[in-house]
C-alpha cells in the first residue's frame, strides 16, 4: 500500500488526557512507532506540540470527538498541518477498543491517506460561527419565553391573542404592564389599544375579562424581564455580527436574492458553510456534507428507503426555516418545486428537498460571484411541454 504522508500524528482526545502516536521513518527503510499520553491542560498540550516537534511530524490527525478536539486543534494549527476525521470513519475495523489501539490504528489510516479530512473553518469564520448560534439559541429561547407568557394568560382566562395579532405587539404590551400594576378594569384596558387595533375594542374588552392574579401577575412580569434580557443580548450579538461580516458584504448580498432566505439566514449560511466553495468538489458534496441530502442504502440489487446523514443542526434548521419560508412566495421555483413534491410525497419530505435546492443554490451564487438566477413557478409546466413536443 502506498505510502501518502513520511512522518504523521494521530490524537485519541478525551476530556483529561490525550493519546497520541506518531509514525516516522526509523532510517533502515522501515517504520518507528511510539506513543505516549499527554494532559489536555495548555502545558500538556503545549508539551505535546514539543513532542510532536521532535520527531518533524508534518500532519497530525485527530477525532472530532464533542467539543473537546477544539482546543487541541486550535493550538496546534498554527504549526502543523491538522486534520479533523469522523470518528465513525475510524472504526470500521473491529476489536481495537482501547485508546492506545484507537490511536496507532488511526495514525495507519492516515499515514496511508485512508480517511477524508472534515471541513473546519478559518478562525475568523469559526469566531462568527459560535456568535450567530449563539444568537439563535437566544432567539428560540425569547420564543419559548413568549409561548409561557401565553400559556399563563390562558390560564388567567385572558383571550388577548384571540383579538391581537401579536401577544407582545406595542398595544398588548401596555395592555399586560397594567394588568401586573392592578388595573384589571376591561374598559380601561381596552382603551389602551393603538392603531388598527382600536376597530376591536368591543372584542378587546371581552377578551381582557378573565382571572388575572397577583400569582399570573408575577409570573408575567418576570417572564417580560427575561424577554427584555433577551432582546438585549440579541441586539448587542446582532452588532458584532454586523462587524464580523462586514468583510463579506457581498457574499451577504448573494446569498440574499435567494427566495426564502433574510439577512440573519444569509449570516447563518456563510458561518456555516462559508464563502470559499473551493472546499467542497461540486454542490453534491455540499449537500452531503451538511446532511441535506438522501442517504444511500442498497443491498442485493435492491434501494432501500434511507434518511439524511446527521450534519449540523444549525445549518439544517435555518435551511428548514427558509424552505417554510419560501412556500409563501408567488412565482418562484422554489414554491413551485415544493408544491410538486408535497402533492406525491407529503410536506416533510418536500420541505427537505426545497431546503436540499436553497443550499445548492447557496453553493453556485458563492462559487460563481453571481445573484440567484429565478426560474420562474412554469418551469416545470415548460419543461413538460417541451418535452411532450420532442
Amino acid at each position: 500500500m502506498n505510502r501518502l504522508i513520511e512522518r504523521c500524528a494521530m490524537l485519541d482526545i478525551h476530556k483529561s488526557q490525550i493519546t497520541a502516536c506518531v509514525r516516522v521513518p526509523d532510517g533502515d527503510g522501515g517504520r518507528r512507532q511510539e506513543t505516549r499520553e499527554f494532559r489536555t491542560t495548555t502545558a500538556g498540550l503545549v508539551t505535546l506540540a514539543d513532542w510532536l516537534r521532535s520527531y518533524a511530524v508534518t500532519v497530525v490527525g485527530m477525532e472530532s470527538t464533542g467539543v473537546y478536539w477544539r482546543a487541541v486543534f486550535y493550538l496546534l494549527e498554527d504549526e502543523f498541518e491538522c486534520q479533523l476525521f469522523n470518528a465513525r470513519h475510524l472504526r470500521h475495523v473491529p476489536g481495537r477498543k482501547s485508546d492506545v489501539q484507537d490511536a496507532e490504528w488511526g495514525c495507519q489510516l492516515l499515514e496511508h491517506g485512508l480517511v477524508r479530512a472534515s471541513f473546519v473553518p478559518p478562525r475568523p469564520l469559526r469566531e462568527l460561527r459560535d456568535l450567530v448560534r449563539y444568537r439563535k439559541a437566544k432567539i428560540q429561547e425569547r420564543g419559548r419565553e413568549v409561548q409561557r407568557v401565553e400559556k399563563t394568560l390562558q390560564d388567567a382566562g385572558i383571550k388577548l391573542s384571540s383579538v391581537a395579532s401579536e401577544v407582545l405587539g406595542v398595544s398588548a404590551r401596555k395592555m399586560l404592564e397594567a394588568l401586573i400594576s392592578g388595573t384589571h378594569d376591561p374598559e380601561v384596558l381596552a382603551d389602551l389599544a393603538k392603531g388598527a387595533l382600536r376597530k376591536k375594542i368591543p372584542a378587546l374588552r371581552e377578551a381582557l375579562e378573565g382571572r388575572f392574579t397577583g400569582h399570573h401577575a408575577l409570573l408575567v412580569g418576570q417572564m417580560f424581564a427575561q424577554i427584555d434580557f433577551l432582546d438585549e443580548t440579541i441586539a448587542t450579538l446582532s452588532e458584532r455580527i454586523e462587524e464580523l461580516t462586514r468583510p463579506f458584504s457581498r457574499e451577504l448580498e448573494l446569498l440574499d436574492t435567494i427566495p426564502g432566505v433574510d439577512k440573519r439566514a444569509a449570516q447563518m449560511l456563510l458561518a456555516e458553510i462559508g464563502p470559499d466553495m473551493s472546499r467542497f468538489p461540486t454542490e453534491h458534496h455540499l449537500a452531503s456534507w451538511g446532511g441535506i441530502c438522501p442517504g444511500q442504502r442498497e443491498s442485493g440489487g435492491k434501494k432501500h428507503s434511507a434518511a439524511t446523514r446527521k450534519g449540523s443542526k444549525w445549518l439544517r434548521g435555518t435551511l428548514t426555516e427558509c424552505s417554510k419560508a419560501v412556500v409563501r412566495t408567488k412565482g418562484t421555483y422554489l414554491s413551485a418545486r415544493y408544491h410538486r413534491i408535497k402533492s406525491r410525497r407529503g410536506h416533510a419530505k418536500a420541505t427537505v428537498a426545497t431546503a436540499h435546492k436553497i443550499l445548492t443554490a447557496a453553493y453556485h451564487v458563492l462559487h460563481r460571484g453571481v445573484p440567484y438566477h429565478e426560474l420562474g413557478e412554469d418551469f416545470f409546466y415548460r419543461r413538460d411541454t417541451e418535452n411532450t413536443e420532442r
